[in-house]
């Protein structure tokens, strides 16, 4: 829950108060204090494209993920096969 709550605060100031900080107020250096290696961390940019490359890179590892399976599950029995084998163990 904690990192929940943490999650919306970080995310609502970098996107929406950041827009509004940059556009309206027209005070793009309103978070100088979380500046770090100065990198706006909080630039709103950044929270509308990060969240995208994750959705991308994830799609992307499931369908390495799928493809992989497919490519190292052996191919199933043929029946035919399965009905000579129960038919010899019948008699």
């Amino acid at each position: 829950m904690v990192v929940g709550i943490l999650i919306a605060i970080i995310y609502s100031m970098g996107s929406i108060v950041d827009l509004m900080m940059d556009e309206l107020f027209k005070n793009p250096d309103w978070d100088l204090w979380i500046r770090l290696f100065d990198i706006d961390w909080l630039d709103w940019r950044l929270f509308v494209v990060a969240p995208m490359w994750l959705l991308v890179l994830l799609i992307s590892i499931i369908a390495i993920w799928i493809g992989y399976s497919m490519l190292t599950t052996p191919a199933p029995v043929p029946l035919e096969e399965l009905e000579e084998e129960l038919a010899a163990e019948e008699d």
